[in-house]
């Protein structure tokens, strides 16, 4: 506001700036927290930081006088107010204890500045008849999701540290967010928290009915779930999953061809499902940003624990954007993938793969190089599933063996697996009601009887035909 001073703390300043000068030690924990943001109030404060930054950079000794001609050099010697001001602010501290707090402070007044700067910039442009309102908006969260993200940079971990969080996990027996599906679960126990599972096909292959079966396994196990549906509106996905649901026919849902026991059945469930920890969010063609700001807010405030997105090439990485498809496809699949190591659970996003799955002959089983626009999805990905119908290709029987029927049966190929083995599997499918489920296994064959001794194979059996019985006999 008009009149009002900026917050700032000229003193810490100083004394960040002398413990550096006095104690080689600190200019790296001093970095460390700051890097190279303008923190400092004093353009003078600044510029001397930003010389020790440089000479932290190339490896250089600081100390007052190689500050000082490092200032000399850089023409910005007397701007700072000459050495005698290098020595003055020197005098003003005795040690560098309790650096870091010093640092946290300042830091944090820098913040509040970055926030003042960009309010009034918003409230500038806002008079501006020719201000698009999106740009405007997307702006100001850029900057501050910027200064967010340098806030919120990580520590390194001690080795002890991080063998106590591994362990913490292995004795409280804690799983992955579990999957419809116990093939799944057998092999990889679960999504795991940080990763980022890919499942690509081509349309027409389910990967919606797939997607949308884990979610009303992750809710109605009691987890939080969030949903960024890219391609259909909300309404259309609660249709889908009221299916599901309540096992009725999909189509009759969407086109309103309801009889009055199926109008029932959902009016009766409806009262259940409504309880269910989903969260739906059906804007089109969401930025990276705008996706992570709310999974940010569905993590605080419901503590979701999977997000899934439906699907990644509908994405956009913001108006900002000048690189080729590829190139933007690369950026958002590592956006997906520092979203969720941030927030700590696993995000499955939903892809498409290139029409050089239908050129093949037989299966037409997907691969790695189908990845449409792959860019880096599959460097990104922890886990990329392949889902395959051979049925939707008039394909009737499997490769396999025995040659079973493909009907109403799925492949699921974990294609990449970075913390397992890859595997695949085949489950049954009820895309009427937009379920997967596992398939029954066949029961064992009976054991076979042991061999005969010979006293066995020599007895006489226990029906012995009576030959006074012959008018009986047929022929």
């Amino acid at each position: 506001m008009i009149g009002k001073v900026p917050p700032h703390a000229k003193d810490l300043e100083e004394v960040i700036i002398g413990a550096c000068l006095i104690d080689s030690y600190a200019i790296a924990e001093t970095v460390e927290i700051f890097r190279n943001e303008p923190v400092f109030y004093k353009a003078e404060h600044q510029e001397i930081y930003d010389a020790m930054l440089e000479m932290f950079n190339a490896s250089q000794p600081i100390d007052l006088l190689t500050v000082a001609d490092a200032l000399r050099k850089r023409k910005k010697l007397e701007l700072v107010g000459g050495e005698y001001a290098l020595i003055q602010i020197t005098q003003k501290i005795s040690s560098s204890a309790n650096l870091e707090r010093h640092c946290r402070i300042v830091q944090q007044y820098y913040v509040k500045r970055k926030s003042i700067q960009v309010g009034n910039d918003l409230t500038n442009k806002s008079y501006d008849d020719d201000t698009d309102i999106f740009e405007l908006i997307d702006g100001s969260y850029k900057e501050l999701d910027r200064v967010s993200e340098w806030l919120q940079t990580k520590k390194p971990s001690s080795l002890a540290e991080i063998r106590t969080k591994l362990f913490k996990v292995i004795n409280s027996g804690e799983t992955g967010v579990p999957s419809s599906l116990s093939k799944i679960n057998n092999q990889t126990n679960g999504y795991q928290k940080s990763d980022l599972i890919i499942l690509a096909a081509r349309p027409g292959m389910g990967k919606t009915a797939l997607m949308l079966n884990e979610v009303m396994a992750c809710a109605t196990s009691g987890k939080p779930v969030g949903i960024f549906s890219l391609e259909m509106s909300d309404t259309q996905l609660l249709g889908r999953m009221m299916s599901n649901y309540c096992e009725i026919d999909t189509s009759k849902i969407s086109r309103n061809k309801l009889n009055e026991e199926e109008v029932s059945i959902l009016n009766r469930k409806g009262l259940e499902f409504d309880k269910l920890p989903i969260y739906i969010h059906d804007q089109a063609a969401i930025s990276t940003l705008e996706l992570k700001l709310q999974a940010s807010k569905w993590k605080r405030e419901n503590n979701i624990e999977m997000i899934f997105v439906d699907y990644l090439q509908l994405m956009t990485v913001g108006k900002s954007s000048k690189g080729n498809r590829e190139q933007e496809i690369s950026e958002i699949s590592r956006s997906l993938k520092a979203i969720a190591k941030e927030l700590e659970i696993p995000i499955m996003a939903l892809a498409q793969l290139s029409r050089a799955v239908e050129t093949r002959g037989g299966m037409k089983r997907p691969m790695l190089s189908d990845l449409r626009e792959s860019g880096s999805i599959e460097q990104d990905a922890d886990a990329v599933m392949f889902l395959l119908r051979p049925e939707y290709y008039k394909v009737d029987t499997w490769d396999d063996d025995q040659r079973s029927p493909t009907a109403d049966q799925a492949e699921i190929n974990f294609a990449k697996l970075r913390n397992a083995p890859v595997f695949s599997c085949i489950v049954g499918t009820r895309l009427k009601y937009m379920q997967f489920h596992d398939l029954q296994e066949f029961p064992e064959s009976p054991a076979p009887l042991p061999p005969a001794t010979p006293s066995e194979a020599f007895d006489e059996p226990e029906y012995q035909p009576d030959n006074n019985d012959e008018d009986e006999l047929p022929f």
